[in-house]
């Protein structure tokens, strides 16, 4: 039986790391266990971080291996190789698929009972693959999906026109990655249409300023990892929100990634999509009105995303 006051996160590189460090912040968990291909860096990042817990609440963190998943209600796969010089997307994509089948084939024998959150990038197709190889049902196998890109997009549209991002409401979807897209149709601030805010409060909601905004969004991640090697603090926020909706069985709408089957006419993907999120995993995804524009956008998201699954015999 699984306990979802029990969590796993394999890989421990700057994101599963940080995510642990949230998770072990967030009162959600009585037990998180650290796994690593690097036995000695996991029980590093869990000593340092139980060594804060006193300023917390009560958690065990521990280093563990594939036996621990035992009971674990939720299990992050935050592990993967990193692109190397000269190497191709698919190529990195053969290894990554080696090393999450890997994962899979040892979870699956202790444990076919927890909900499956992927968040090594590219996170889509790894979802999609994580799903498959694991045969679980399509709802317990989650991505981290276009959550983050959407903090993002509310992050930025609350500078721009001056009021709190969490008032914001808006989704990026798709894809995770340079072809997703920015649903401006149905955005709104606490309810007023966006365009409708923009004009009574004198902001710009021109073209070109939602464009530079949604570039900002898409880009992001290529610009922190120039400043600083890496983006690790937001997406273990983003983990810690999703944790939140599942243990806590919220039925909050988040835009993770998950497996589609029918709707806007797509089907056999996981984009990010809002979907209705609890102690269930997935519990449905939600046909939101889109644009023309926006149809065609998502419709050539996922045209991508079922040509790299091609390509890499999926």
């Amino acid at each position: 039986m699984a306990d979802l006051r029990k969590c796993a996160v394999i890989g421990v590189g700057f994101v599963g790391a940080t995510a642990a460090f949230t998770l072990a912040d967030s009162g959600l968990f009585s037990e998180i266990v650290l796994l690593d291909a690097n036995r000695k860096k996991a029980e590093g990042e869990a000593a340092d971080i139980s060594h804060g817990i006193a300023f917390s609440q009560p958690c065990v963190v521990r280093a563990g291996d594939y036996a621990d998943l035992a009971g674990c209600g939720l299990i992050i796969i935050a592990a993967g190789a990193n692109q190397k010089p000269g190497e191709t997307r698919i190529e990195l994509l053969g290894r990554n698929k080696a090393i999450l089948k890997s994962i899979i084939e040892q979870i699956t024998p202790v444990n076919r009972d927890a909900i499956l959150l992927v968040v090594s990038n590219p996170v889509d197709i790894l979802t999609y693959m994580a799903q498959k190889l694991s045969g679980l049902p399509a709802g317990r196998v989650i991505g981290s999906g276009t959550v983050l890109d959407t903090a993002r997009l509310k992050h930025l549209l609350g500078q721009h026109l001056h009021v709190d991002s969490r008032n914001v409401h808006a989704f990026i979807i798709g894809e995770h990655g340079d072809s997703e897209l920015a649903v401006w149709s149905s955005a709104n601030i606490s309810g007023v249409d966006l365009n409708d805010y923009c004009r009574i409060c004198g902001k710009d909601d021109s073209r070109a300023a939602m464009d530079q905004i949604y570039y900002s969004v898409r880009d992001a991640a290529y610009k922190i990892i120039e400043g600083k090697g890496a983006t690790y603090y937001a997406i273990g926020l983003a983990v810690r929100r999703i944790a939140e909706a599942i243990v806590r069985d919220e039925h909050s709408v988040l835009p993770v990634s998950s497996m589609v089957s029918g709707h806007y006419g797509i089907s056999g993907l996981c984009l990010g999509m809002p979907c209705i999120l609890g102690s269930d995993g997935v519990q449905d995804i939600l046909d939101i009105p889109l644009s023309e524009d926006e149809m065609a956008q998502l419709q050539s998201s996922a045209k991508k995303m079922r040509a790299l699954l091609d390509e890499i015999g999926m």
